[in-house]
């Protein structure tokens, strides 16, 4: 053990009375670190949370890629796609590809005794169709089994549309849909009522059978709206959209004679994913404010340490150590008190984190934020970089006061007596 390390571990220890004038400064010391740390873990835990929350569910109605006709001007023009046995199995066999799936939209509006709403039919087929998404937030009734061969009748909607229209499992309701030859009906009955707290979703789109939609777009049977692709890791998005593309260039193009295009989750949604990127920059704010309060506690601790023991500096410099030697002392110091509150802001942090993700304690408005309680997610890379960070910006800014060492003589040390 150095020399250095020894007198820090015996001055952390020193309980001594009369070495009791620096407690409440070092006891402040150690609370900034640790309530500078567990804000910046909650901020980190609700930030990726959130954005996991938003993302998953945009994924869940959507896909990660959705492959259309390039002809489709439209978001829901029926432009169809010829989306074949072995065309959909090419396309599954790409790297990074988990899940294929073919639907069909069809915009039309529901109406009631005394009450109407506009909406997009999503046609599903229930053979290729993954409704795991859907399973977790069912709030009433059950998913029906859809098919691509066979009208089920059947319906699956949200609990804001439900609600709206004051509509029940079981009920009929009529849906609405203009042609250019006039008006097509056709009678749905509830089957499921789901909850997502993704109201722009939630009051957009009702779900049926994939047979059912393609007759109301005059589809032949093979034929599709587009084909959802669900990935096996969100970090490729970006690559495997390309790979798609160019797949779709060469050999999808053959296997299918048309051209379509692949396009993103990101590309479908700027603007939602354009605000999701600005919480990173709430993100960055909130670290500098609190690594910017964990130092400045850090060095107001460690200039009243050195200011106390100032007479003890003059004795070690009159026995021939030097400056290095007694700095060293006072950063081994600072890094005691760090490490102790490194240890308290992890308890503190983590803990609430884990007390909402278990109790959900704090609500929030689904109209407003998508979800109904704060989101909590733990990522072991962002705490680590969070501690690691922390205590490497916090021992830099306590280098700066441990130079005020070299300005102590030992002549002058004595009237700290």
């Amino acid at each position: 053990m150095s020399l250095s390390l020894f007198i820090a571990r015996r001055l952390y220890r020193d309980e001594r009375k009369e070495r009791k004038a620096s407690r409440p400064a070092i006891l402040i010391a150690k609370a900034g670190i640790a309530i500078g740390l567990a804000v910046m873990i909650i901020a980190v835990c609700v930030i990726v949370g959130f954005k996991s929350e938003v993302r998953d569910k945009v994924v869940g109605f959507g896909g990660h890629i959705q492959v259309t006709p390039v002809g489709q001007l439209q978001p829901f023009e029926p432009v169809p796609l010829r989306a074949d046995t072995v065309w959909m199995s090419a396309l599954r066999a790409l790297p990074g590809v988990a899940h294929v799936q073919r639907y069909a939209l069809k915009p039309g509006l529901i109406k009631t005794d005394d009450a109407f709403q506009g909406m997009v039919l999503k046609g599903v087929a229930g053979e290729d169709y993954d409704d795991s998404f859907f399973r977790a937030h069912l709030v009433a009734g059950c998913i029906p089994t859809w098919t691509d061969t066979v009208a089920s009748g059947q319906v699956l909607l949200s609990q804001n549309v439900a609600s709206r229209l004051r509509l029940e499992v079981g009920d009929k309701l009529d849906t609405y849909y203009l042609e250019d030859n006039g008006v097509r009906i056709r009678r749905m009955q509830v089957a499921g009522i789901y909850r997502t707290g993704f109201s722009e979703y939630d009051d957009l789109f009702l779900f049926t059978d994939l047979y059912t939609v393609g007759r109301l777009n005059r589809f032949l049977p093979g034929q599709a709206s587009g084909v959802e692709i669900r990935l096996n890791d969100y970090r490729r998005l970006e690559d495997c959209t390309w790979e798609v593309n160019e797949w779709l260039q060469t050999e999808g193009g053959r296997l299918s004679g048309e051209d379509c295009v692949a396009r993103n989750v990101e590309q479908l949604n700027p603007a939602l994913f354009a605000w999701l990127d600005i919480l990173d920059m709430n993100i960055g704010v909130i670290l500098v404010l609190m690594i910017g309060v964990a130092g400045f506690t850090m060095i107001s601790g460690l200039f009243i340490l050195i200011i106390e023991r100032t007479s003890m500096i003059g004795t070690l410099k009159s026995l021939g150590a030097d400056n290095g030697l007694i700095r060293r002392v006072f950063l081994w110091l600072a890094v005691f008190l760090l490490c102790r509150g490194l240890v308290w802001g992890n308890v503190l942090g983590l803990g609430l984190c884990l007390l909402q993700r278990c109790t959900g304690l704090l609500s929030l408005d689904p109209e407003t934020y998508y979800m109904d309680t704060v989101p909590i997610v733990f990522h072991g890379g962002y705490l680590l970089l969070l501690n690691l960070g922390t205590f490497v910006l916090s021992m830099l800014t306590v280098a700066g006061p441990s130079c005020l060492i070299a300005r102590i003589r030992p002549a002058e040390s004595m009237r700290y007596e």
